[in-house]
């Protein structure tokens, strides 16, 4: 269901909110400062930014030339952590040599348009770069001598508004570190984030753009970056990570000054709430039997164990649809029927051209270079109204569930588990950093099988229960550290405006977790403007209606008014 409204009325049942992490007095939050007023301590002054350093470059966009100020490599924290100069997930699966081990994976390049060169009231619009969850490289998405389609690049679309468009780099899983560790365990990805949002406010003053309006995007992994970022905005939790490496606004005592919450999110397939992300992988393509349908069931009593806990988690959001009625494992599969048929409706109704195949038709879709065929066989679609008869939910996963095989079981903590030490799943990007991987669900932990990996029920002698209850555990706090459902709905600010997309033909994570996001965020007074669609025919991608979500940004822009005059929520 496409929402494009104005949310203040709809309680949040029940609580979002689980245990909080434990933060040291000497780092409890001071108040935020108001902004361009900020007082700078001495650490603060070392990331000033410089306003002459920058190359100019000249780029096209829709034909006509485009002077582009390249600010590169700007470390955005004080204490970066080295990496190591040989990168794991090189060609053939070797290694990959980065030639900035000091601050690579923890700096940003920023571009500004001719037209923004003067503007501090313009919109950053704030690219993150992950996928899988994984560890981010600084990249350059502005180059030089290239032409853009402002129809089909961001990087086109933002630069011909006028936006400063920012490439931001951030450690997460995969990072090897100098010293020998895995420095990206979460939440280092989130706190980096957070970091350079710091020092976009510590020298908003300096610099083009607003930092009042900062727009973040990312897709996969990224989608769940901007996700947790967007609504875990200014919490204190994040404060004693944000102090280890020198981020701005974090004084001596470990005290929050600056403000990091951001104006609005633009999040693509979000691979998020990994800590319940198998539960609803499970449940979704189990309730009617796709994984036997399309073969892809190699681990059945696993695949029903951990999808019977999907009911209960559910109940425990306390979660309502837009009617009011409750979103539940028995209201789920209508749920989701239901905005595949918005999904259907809003695209045929977005152009005449478009059409939906009739029943015993056929769906032409590409992969790569070739093109393959698949009879329609579920979705039945008045032509001459353009409205949708009726959806087979059956034969509508196993639809999707045929374009792309279905993921292991379990799908995102699969290492440890049945002897599995090769799978990619999330499993690594939890533990501490010198080890390789802890399991961070409570099936994966109880049925961790590969003895000595300091993981599971097998090693430790306590059940995932027994061994959360323990004061000193911390992968518990990893887990809630990267989860907005974990921090909507609560004293965190989290962002006003929101666009969300997830394709009907993702398989790749399920579709209950961008529903859930949805109606968590519609409970959320903070939020004003929450635009969440299945995005009609689309698979596990981002950024394929940039004309649509650009001129989202530019509605709420226009509604926020001026930065330089508008004032600041109170905090």
């Amino acid at each position: 269901m496409t929402h494009t409204r104005l949310l203040r009325g709809v309680a949040l049942a029940g609580s979002l909110a689980l245990a909080t992490v434990a933060v040291p007095t000497s780092v409890a939050v001071a108040a935020p400062a108001a902004g361009r007023g900020h007082t700078v301590d001495a650490q603060d002054a070392a990331l000033d930014f410089d306003s002459a350093a920058y190359t100019t470059i000249t780029v096209t966009v829709d034909g006509s030339p485009v002077n582009v100020r390249w600010y590169k490599q700007i470390c955005y924290v004080a204490n970066p952590v080295t990496a190591a100069a040989q990168q794991p997930g090189g060609p053939g699966g070797g290694t990959t040599t980065i030639t900035d081990t000091r601050c690579g994976y923890q700096s940003m390049n920023v571009f500004v348009p001719e037209s923004a060169f003067g503007d501090q009231r313009t919109p950053v619009y704030f690219a993150v770069n992950n996928s899988g969850w994984k560890a981010s490289y600084l990249r350059a998405s502005v180059t030089a001598g290239t032409s853009y389609n402002s129809a089909t690049s961001t990087v086109g679309a933002a630069l011909k508004a006028g936006y400063v468009f920012v490439d931001v780099a951030n450690r997460s899983r995969g990072l090897a570190g100098a010293d020998g560790t895995a420095p990206g365990k979460a939440p280092a990805a989130v706190v980096d984030a957070k970091a350079a949002v710091r020092y976009l406010r510590l020298n908003d003053a300096a610099m083009p753009g607003s930092a009042e309006r900062i727009v973040i995007n990312g897709t996969s992994g990224g989608g769940a970056l901007v996700s947790i970022l967007g609504a875990a905005g200014n919490s204190a939790e994040y404060d004693p990570y944000l102090a280890a490496i020198g981020a701005a606004g974090i004084d001596a005592k470990g005290r929050s000054t600056l403000r990091d919450d951001v104006f609005a999110v633009n999040a693509y397939c979000p691979i998020t709430d990994l800590g319940n992300a198998d539960i609803a992988y499970e449940w979704l393509y189990n309730v009617l039997a796709t994984r036997d349908t399309v073969g892809s069931n190699p681990s059945p009593e696993a695949s029903a164990d951990i999808a019977s806990r999907f009911a209960a988690y559910e109940k425990s959001l306390g979660l309502r649809n837009p009617d009011g009625s409750r979103l539940t494992a028995a209201s789920m599969l209508d749920t989701i029927k239901q905005e595949v048929v918005d999904s259907a409706e809003t695209y045929l109704k977005a152009d005449p051209a478009h059409t939906i195949p009739p029943l015993g038709g056929t769906f032409e879709i590409a992969s790569g270079p070739t093109t393959k065929s698949y009879v329609n066989d579920w979705i039945d679609v008045d032509a001459a109204t353009g409205e949708v008869r009726s959806v087979d939910m059956t034969k509508y996963l196993a639809f999707v569930a045929t374009q792309n095989t279905l993921k292991t079981t379990p799908a995102f903590d699969a290492v440890g588990v049945a002897g599995n030490i090769t799978s990619g799943t999330e499993t690594d990007l939890f533990g501490p950093p010198t080890q390789k991987y802890m399991n961070y669900t409570a099936y994966s932990w109880d049925h961790n099988d590969v003895a000595g990996d300091g993981s599971g029920l097998d090693d430790t002698g306590l059940t995932w229960k027994q061994y959360t209850a323990k004061k000193s555990t911390t992968v518990d706090d990893q887990v809630r550290l990267i989860n907005p459902m974990d921090f909507i709905g609560t004293k965190a600010d989290t962002a006003p405006n929101w666009y969300v997309r997830h394709g009907t033909r993702d398989r790749d994570t399920a579709f209950t977790v961008s529903v859930n996001l949805d109606r968590a965020l519609a409970a959320d007074q903070q939020v004003e403007d929450l635009n969440y669609q299945l995005a009609w025919n689309q698979p596990h991608a981002g950024n394929y209606d940039v004309p649509e979500a650009m001129a989202w940004i530019a509605k709420v822009v226009r509604k926020a008014g001026d930065p330089l005059t508008a004032a600041h929520r109170d905090k």
